[in-house]
């Protein structure tokens, strides 16, 4: 009697998500490093997505393989199938819009003969809509479904005031964005308490979903492939000025003012700086505008390929990571922070919760509270007193190649994914999953 053959485990992976390559950003970048080593480690990726066109809300790549109902090759090997999306503005309800079109139609995209029949299903946010697209899905294809957190959202939305229209703060109004808030705040934790996995990219929001009862969380950090860009020590400025640099997202969530107000004050007080904010988003005329009317020596420059950041970071005596003074961005390490301490240069961290914790812990650079104007003043100040900056400390970059490398957390994604396919699917769908009751799920890290 011949022996039974068990035919191939499928491990194909199915990723909705609102942004990716060859848009600009930390989520593009993230999953355009996990599909580098994914695919080569045999786990065939479907990625679904609209057309390019963040941050502008208008289409930025005009050939025929970004627009939608195509389907191309990605450089890691992954399948992209463009998705259909709507051009926005930068108000809450257009953007909405375009969110929303692109997570139905990433459905009807996904649910079609030619997309095969995926074992896992990625929803990764933002936008919120994907995670309903990937939810749909999973149930669709009977697959597990791994639901992503970059961010604390849905937390982010009150503190942030997206709810609420300039011009708008009647007590309807506000009464309606609470409610808009806490709707979109149950539909996430639900969505999350059906997934087979919830995976945060901080220790802090992961422990955050586990006290509100999620049975299943897992840390994978964004990530870097920089390495120093100078030896060690500290920096001696011989009387030149000193040298300021943010390369990054210009948004509402960094709340980059502090460093022009506080560039202007260090030069009210007769020291010599030089000032770049570098990158891309909504906010770079206003701190442009913000520089002029303060006569701050700071330039507001568009962004450069990911290339020239080695160039910025060699140039620069400190480079700023910062952070607006909101809760929920106390449970967030942007993945610029990786970047940073990695690249050997000292830190002016602008940073509370784990973000400031990582930074002060491993020597990486010196941190002030978000939004202390006068504490970051004072830090440059008294180092063109003393005409040095300190050095950051080279075990900052060690624990970024031990924790935060691009293969490492490819290594860590594909172990979750081996994890989840070696468990027996559930008879029963997922919409029926309940929160957990209870006690506090067992750590995975």
């Amino acid at each position: 009697m011949k022996a039974r053959v068990r035919a191939p485990q499928n491990r194909t992976v199915l990723l909705v998500t609102h942004h990716y390559s060859p848009e600009p950003g930390a989520a593009q970048r993230r999953w355009g490093a996990l599909v580098r080593y994914l695919v080569p480690a045999g786990f065939p990726v479907t990625v679904l997505a609209p057309p390019p066109h963040y941050p502008s809300g208008k289409i930025t790549h005009s050939s025929p393989k970004f627009l939608p109902g195509s389907t191309t090759s990605g450089s890691g090997g992954e399948r992209i199938i463009r998705v259909n999306f709507r051009e926005h503005s930068q108000g809450l309800l257009s953007r909405a819009a375009d969110e929303g079109i692109a997570a139905l139609s990433s459905v009807l995209h996904g649910v079609r003969p030619s997309v095969g029949r995926p074992a896992v299903v990625v929803a990764t946010v933002p936008g919120i809509p994907s995670i309903v697209a990937g939810w749909a899905l999973a149930r669709w294809h009977r697959a597990r479904l791994v639901v992503e957190m970059r961010d604390a959202w849905p937390d982010l939305i009150a503190p942030s005031g997206i709810l609420l229209r300039r011009g708008r703060r009647d007590d309807i109004h506000r009464g309606l964005r609470g409610l808009a808030a806490r709707a979109a705040h149950r539909t996430v934790t639900r969505l999350q308490a059906r997934a087979d996995l919830v995976v945060t990219t901080t220790a802090a929001f992961a422990e955050v979903l586990r006290s509100r009862g999620l049975r299943e969380v897992a840390v994978v950090r964004n990530g870097t492939a920089l390495v120093p860009v100078r030896s060690y020590g500290p920096v001696h400025l011989e009387g030149r000025p000193l040298r300021v640099v943010y390369a990054g997202m210009v948004g509402r969530l960094q709340g980059l003012d502090v460093m022009v107000r506080a560039a202007a004050l260090v030069q009210e007080r007769g020291h010599a700086l030089d000032v770049r904010i570098v990158g891309y988003g909504n906010d770079l005329e206003t701190l442009r505008t913000l520089a002029a009317e303060l006569g701050a020596p700071v330039r507001v420059e568009p962004s450069v390929p990911p290339t020239q950041v080695r160039d910025l970071y060699a140039w620069a005596d400190t480079v700023v990571v910062c952070l607006r003074d909101w809760e929920p961005l106390e449970w967030t390490v942007p993945s610029k922070l990786y970047e940073v301490m990695a690249s050997g240069v000292f830190a002016s961290a602008c940073l509370a919760g784990e973000a400031a914790d990582l930074v002060s812990a491993h020597g990486a650079g010196a941190v002030v509270p978000p939004g202390d104007v006068e504490g970051l003043a004072g830090l440059w100040s008294g180092w063109l007193s003393d005409g040095v900056v300190p050095a950051a400390s080279p075990d900052a970059a060690a624990w970024v190649a031990e924790h935060a490398r691009d293969d490492t957390l490819g290594r860590r994604y594909a172990e979750l994914l081996d994890g989840l396919l070696d468990r027996p699917l559930a008879d029963r769908p997922l919409a029926d999953r309940p929160l957990a009751e209870g006690g506090r799920p067992g750590t995975r890290y």
